[in-house]
């Protein structure tokens, strides 16, 4: 390595997020509009350029609270791509409730949780990077229980089979998700019921803590 060669000037780390959502069914992502060049006025992934004091989780989250003003939020490694400048991916995922962000910053005009299969025309390469995100979330969601981040609280089984189907894109057996979900050891009854959907009284279960290394499909 020559560390004067002119080809190593400008080279550099970007941090990005997919930060994911479900909303009635729908699984949404955090987007963010950028306010000047290159692509201004574009969609993008939340993220910027990694500071050289900083470690690349800590670069990422400070990267989110300044440009969405989200903070606390659980991120997970996806993926490094190959830009001019390296990217290195994450992925989070929030409760639609508690997703309180701002939609203007010094550095971006706008924000917002968008369907992501009508996300088009990102800045960057980020579509890409997204699609690697949704795939990593796909198997995130069988292996832990990561979605216990989106519902911190508690929620009835229907609503969580409906959020299961909606990010492996699948249709599942009633009986025998609610019978899976309890066989792990994964989930447990609160003891108080809900209504979803105008439906008939439900119980209300919470995850446990977390867990990793496990199958639910």
């Amino acid at each position: 390595m020559e560390v004067n060669n002119p080809l190593y000037k400008n080279q550099g780390i970007h941090v990005i997020s997919s930060i994911f959502t479900v909303d009635h069914g729908v699984v949404k992502v955090l987007l963010i509009k950028r306010k000047n060049n290159p692509f201004k006025d574009k969609w993008a992934l939340v993220g910027g350029a990694l500071y050289n004091n900083e470690d690349i989780e800590s670069g990422l989250k400070r990267e989110v609270r300044e440009k969405t003003g989200i903070d606390n939020i659980d991120l997970f490694l996806v993926n490094v791509h190959g830009m001019r400048m390296v990217a290195v991916s994450y992925l989070g995922v929030i409760d639609i409730n508690k997703a309180n962000f701002v939609k203007e910053t010094l550095k971006t005009s706008d924000a917002a949780f968008v369907d992501v299969k009508k996300v088009i025309d990102l800045a960057y390469d980020h579509e890409e990077i997204l699609a690697s995100s949704l795939e990593a979330l796909k198997k995130k969601i069988i292996n832990s229980n990561i979605l216990a981040s989106l519902f911190p609280n508690c929620f009835t089984m229907p609503e969580l089979q409906k959020t299961y189907e909606a990010i492996l894109e699948v249709s599942l057996d009633r009986r025998n998700f609610r019978r899976k979900l309890l066989s792990l050891d994964l989930v447990e009854d609160t003891g108080e019921v809900a209504n979803f959907e105008g439906k008939k009284p439900a119980k209300l279960y919470r995850f446990k803590d977390k867990i990793d290394n496990i199958e639910v499909f």
